[in-house]
């Protein structure tokens, strides 16, 4: 990935303080997934370091990881696997809880979406303390997949969120170490 296009996309992204809970500061990327030139520079930036890896199924954490993951399958010729918030899937599941920065919450995945020794790909918008990224590896591999690894445009270093996910390739785009970016 060009070194400019961290600044240039970190430019698109809004800080929104106090929610979903006070002292929370959410990183809002609809600026940024409404320009279609920043939007487009993602997607491929998300898509060089896994094409050609034999990806077979690209899978979106709810919800915004769903508008990254469609695209992200499509290039890379690849299925697309919702997991979702509990109760939202009608066939059945597997689930899991998680921690989040902010409260505790249960993702699930339908039992039969992944074939066993499936390549995956797990796509969300924003890494933040790396519970739901470590929770959607833990329902992956639960259903026999194997996870090559985890894109996500925003990742904040600061909370610490490879700690949950060590030995797992996460390639992010915007990277906030305290409340400095850094390029990558």
């Amino acid at each position: 990935m060009e070194r400019e296009l961290a600044p240039r996309l970190a430019e698109l992204v809004r800080d929104i303080p106090d929610f979903p809970a006070p002292g929370v500061v959410f990183k809002d990327l609809t600026p940024l997934l409404g320009d279609p030139g920043a939007f487009a520079a993602v997607v491929d930036a998300l898509v060089e370091p896994f094409a050609g890896r034999g990806i077979d199924q690209v899978v979106g954490i709810e919800a915004r990881g769903f508008i990254l993951a469609g695209p992200l399958a499509y290039r890379l010729g690849a299925g697309f696997v919702p997991v979702r918030k509990a109760g939202k899937l009608p066939s059945a599941v597997e689930g899991e809880s998680y921690a989040l920065e902010y409260g505790t919450d249960l993702l699930e995945i339908h039992a039969d979406a992944l074939r066993p020794g499936a390549r995956v790909l797990v796509v969300d918008d924003v890494l933040a303390t790396g519970g739901t990224a470590a929770a959607t590896v833990r329902l992956v591999e639960r259903l026999g997949a194997e996870v090559v690894g985890l894109a996500v445009v925003v990742e904040l270093g600061f909370l610490g969120p490879r700690s949950r996910l060590r030995g797992r390739e996460v390639v992010s785009l915007v990277h906030y170490a305290e409340s400095t970016l850094v390029g990558r």
